[in-house]
């Protein structure tokens, strides 16, 4: 099903330790099948251990970065990831609406998986009412879905009504990862059509890193390859299911998932 031909864009920050951002994003673009580019928002210095400091890129430069891509390579499909100021967020926003963009997936990126916060409570707002009305889909996690919302979610049902509460603020699709559930992790996708439940396998794996990332970048890359979006979601929980599997130990805390495990023959040395 590859085709490099096929443009997507990832607008997020960069990892340095290589596991999520714009680095996970472009692993998985790559490892699926489509020509990947990138436009950075922010720069962290982070490792397997925490995120450690944060700096953003001018608003100038978001913006350039998106127009001189766009107006060169137009993409099939474009992924938000961490925006961590209103200012960007704006610039995104405004920067986008002067290009046709066949479908954009918003991943609101708020928390890291080692519990850094790296979305200022003030950028919050802008995401929830100034990017997200204009996503094909949106992605949240649990806490994330919590803090869109407002309201706890500890089952299956509450999934279900957070997913229409955040659908109801604009976006066409939301799927909901049930990953932070205790038992079952089923994601929930709410959309024109209802709501479709995934039933996850759930993995013993430590190392996690940038799971959220590389799931949502899958679903970006699967759109623009021409699969439905419901398509779209169950190739990409496959993708970063498997990658979780092949997972592999690198560093002093939580390692990444395996991006390319589809191109070897067996497990890695260091599977945790």
């Amino acid at each position: 099903m590859r085709n490099y031909g096929i443009a997507t864009l990832t607008i997020a920050g960069s990892d340095s330790s290589g596991g999520a951002g714009i680095q996970a994003d472009l692993k998985t673009f790559a490892a699926i099948g489509t020509y990947g580019m990138s436009v950075i928002t922010a720069i962290t210095a982070q490792n397997t251990q925490g995120v450690f400091l944060v700096e953003d890129l001018s608003t100038e430069m978001v913006r350039r970065q998106i127009q001189v891509v766009l107006d060169d390579i137009p993409p099939q499909a474009i992924k938000v990831g961490m925006v961590s100021s209103a200012d960007i967020i704006q610039a995104i926003t405004e920067t986008l609406a002067q290009y046709e963009v066949p479908y954009l997936v918003v991943d609101p990126v708020m928390i890291s998986k080692s519990g850094c916060a790296l979305l200022a409570n003030e950028a919050k707002d802008a995401l929830i009412t100034k990017l997200m009305p204009r996503a094909f889909l949106v992605t949240p996690n649990i806490p994330e879905a919590e803090e869109i919302t407002g309201m706890k979610i500890t089952c299956i049902e509450d999934m279900k009504k957070a997913g229409q509460m955040i659908r109801s603020l604009g976006p066409q699709y939301v799927l909901i990862k049930g990953g932070h559930l205790i038992g079952d992790a089923s994601d929930i996708l709410i959309g024109e059509h209802g709501i479709e439940i995934y039933h996850n396998e759930r993995l013993n794996k430590m190392n996690t890193h940038g799971t959220g990332c590389t799931l949502s970048s899958a679903i970006t890359s699967y759109l623009a390859l021409g699969c439905s979006v419901e398509e779209a979601v169950a190739r990409g929980k496959q993708y970063i299911t498997d990658a979780i599997r092949y997972s592999f130990a690198i560093g002093s805390g939580i390692g990444p998932v395996h991006h390319f495990y589809q191109f070897e023959g067996e497990k890695i040395n260091g599977n945790s």
